[in-house]
């Protein structure tokens, strides 16, 4: 890709500052997502560990084969040949001159219980699939959980054109992926197939080559049916026809290859009856709508789905500026059991200050979509820092005190 065409990501300025700080950098995030793409212009030499032609000389002997590079040096696909995490870890401890080693992987591993090497040597940055702002080349624009964070609400913006309902679909059926951004919605979906397919099979084979790619399919699109919800793990084992064994190794091997996430239950001593259950998460809405084999005519007849799908949007939308906020804010959800009272998005700042955020696949916000925000705000006093109402209408208005309903649109606009 040359130069002109790159698309800015969020973390470059973010890669930029700490590699010429400090020596070594792991880019972590689900294949496809541009890792790769956005580490090559900070390198001399490219190792594309996936590659047999390239990794022989690293599963020989990787302190020999590192030495001889020229440096910086882009290790690609690490979790292949994961002993190479070792030679960077001696390469830095014997010379910690900044910029040398960006890693870049698409798989999380416990690596069966050993110590990880990394650990005060490599700096972890996570890089998720594109975002919307990333799409409109307005990745300068201030986070949106800062803008709240910071009481600069004021500053959210919609454009001339404000999406509408069947805009946002669009969004989120074009995926975070790169490269199926730049393809017809047609072929886009066999693109998404493939990826899915690629997924189960060669994917899966790195970490855990026992599991059956068909049964794994049937999980995974359990998952894409409850994304976005507070669900029991028996009702997906079921939903699949697997064992609570079976379905445990199925989940973790989904969330090291990084396509399924856990958003963890906000929990505090001020509020009563809270369950700790996660919500879990697609990473890409468009896989969701790959797996189900629906189309955006098919999620504007299923209210329950839309939603899902919207709220994932979102996610992923704040997930990838996560890391370049400067209030650090950690993704959580709230309910409290029976569904007395629940918060889709829970973003907690330092000191336990939360902002909350409900998504509603509806035009206009209605008093009543913010009650749950309400008795969050009532309940935590100073603690709550601001809540949004995202819907899929055209204006911003303040419904109340610490209250704002606003079109999903100002978290790129």
């Amino acid at each position: 890709m040359s130069r002109d065409s790159y698309i800015p990501r969020m973390v470059d300025p973010i890669i930029d500052g700490v590699f010429t700080t400090l020596p070594a950098i792991m880019l972590v995030g689900p294949r496809a997502t541009g890792k790769t793409t956005t580490a090559i212009r900070h390198v001399e030499t490219v190792v594309r560990l996936d590659r047999d032609s390239e990794n022989a000389a690293f599963l020989a002997d990787p302190d020999v084969a590192l030495r001889r590079l020229k440096e910086p040096v882009l290790l690609d696909e690490w979790q292949v040949v994961p002993e190479v995490l070792g030679s960077v870890k001696r390469a830095v401890d014997g010379d910690h001159r900044p910029g040398r080693f960006i890693l870049t992987g698409s798989a999380w591993s416990d690596f069966g219980g050993r110590t990880w090497p990394g650990t005060g040597r490599v700096v972890r940055i996570d890089m998720m699939g594109l975002a919307v702002k990333e799409v409109e080349r307005n990745t300068g624009r201030p986070p949106f959980a800062d803008l709240l964070a910071q009481g600069r609400m004021e500053e959210l913006a919609v454009p001339v054109r404000p999406p509408d309902l069947a805009d946002y679909i669009d969004f989120a059926l074009r995926s975070g992926f790169p490269e199926a951004q730049r393809m017809p919605a047609s072929v886009r979906v066999r693109w998404l197939d493939s990826y899915i397919e690629q997924t189960l099979t060669r994917d899966i084979e790195t970490l855990d080559g026992r599991r059956d790619p068909i049964r794994l399919r049937s999980y995974l699109e359990a998952l894409a049916l409850n994304t976005a919800g507070v669900v029991t793990d028996k009702t997906l084992y079921d939903a699949a026809a697997v064992n609570a064994r079976t379905g445990e190794a199925y989940e973790r091997l989904l969330r090291e290859l990084l396509i399924v996430d856990k958003v963890p239950a906000w929990f505090s001593n001020r509020l009563k009856r809270l369950i700790r259950g996660p919500k879990r998460y697609l990473v890409d809405p468009a896989l969701v709508a790959a797996l189900l084999r629906v189309d955006g005519q098919a999620l504007m007849r299923d209210g329950d789905l839309l939603g899902r799908l919207l709220d994932t949007f979102v996610v992923q939308q704040l997930r990838a500026e996560v890391p370049v906020c400067d209030s650090r804010p950690r993704i959580y959800h709230l309910r409290q059991d029976q569904g007395r009272h629940e918060v889709d998005i829970v973003l907690e700042l330092g000191m336990g200050r939360v902002i909350g955020i409900e998504v509603k696949a509806a035009a206009t916000a209605r008093h009543d979509d913010a009650k749950h925000l309400r008795w969050l705000r009532d309940e935590l006093g100073d603690r709550f820092v601001a809540g949004v109402v995202l819907h899929t209408g055209p204006h911003i208005h303040e419904m109340e005190e610490k209250i704002l309903a606003a079109p999903i649109c100002v978290l790129w606009s």
